[in-house]
């Protein structure tokens, strides 16, 4: 069977400026799913990856990545938000969301 990707398409979206801190949360909270996976199937950090011997250079806090390492998070948190607003829901921030109750 062939495989033919159809992501939504986020090409109109543009981030509001207000998402941007959430979209720091989530693109730490991808590398730590990561890092728990990776960490659960026996790798542990090593100064190259290693994949005979489970070592991985990015096991460590999402703060100490290499600028290189946190784009690639930040993008699957900017696509995932995207796609979000793309399908027309709202993101309210808490402090918005908790108003009036």
């Amino acid at each position: 069977m062939e495989y033919n990707p159809k992501p939504i398409d986020t090409s109109k979206i543009s981030l509001p400026e207000p998402l941007i801190p959430l979209l720091e949360m989530l693109a730490e909270s991808n590398h730590d799913v990561w890092g728990t996976a990776r960490l659960a199937q026996g790798w542990t950090y090593g100064p190259e990856r290693d994949d005979v011997h489970k070592r991985h250079p990015c096991l460590v806090a999402y703060r100490d990545l290499p600028e290189t390492e946190k784009e690639y998070d930040r993008r699957t948190a900017v696509e995932t938000l995207k796609a979000i607003l793309a399908l027309g829901y709202q993101i309210l921030s808490p402090s918005v969301e908790g108003k009036g109750r």
